[in-house]
Parts: C-alpha cells; structure tokens; sequence
C-alpha cells in the first residue's frame, strides 16, 4: 500500500467518523465492547472457568450438606 492510499484511506475514516451522529457512535462503542470476550477466556482460554464451574459446584454441594446436618 503506498502512502498516497493510506493517507486517503486514513482521511475517508476520520470523516465518516466525524459525519456520524454522536449517539450513533456511542452505539457503536457499546456493541463493540459487548461482542468483546471475557479478559480470562481471551488470554487462559476455557480452561479459568472450568476450573471455576467445578470450584463452584463443589462449594455448592458442601453448603447444602452442611445445612442438611444441621450444624
């Protein structure tokens, strides 16, 4: 890409940028931040909330016996 393209293609963004609405933007940054994945997922991969869903799962199990007991 020469650098007479990427000055215009640089160009054409900025001023589509600036002819949108301001609200449109906002819209835009929302969606875009809501399609993002979660930090741990991204860089760990599945493997954080395995190991979350299991954790959780045990600690569930231990509270209901322990309520069941009486204790």
């Amino acid at each position: 890409m020469k650098s007479n393209d990427y000055i215009k293609y640089i160009t054409q963004t900025v001023v589509q940028y600036i002819d949108q609405p301001k609200d449109e933007r906002k819209k835009q940054r929302l969606e875009k931040k809501q399609m993002k994945e979660p930090f741990l997922t991204k860089w760990f991969g599945v493997v954080p909330l395995a190991l979350y869903s299991t954790i959780h799962s045990i600690n569930k199990t231990k509270r209901k016996k322990y309520r069941k007991t009486g204790h």
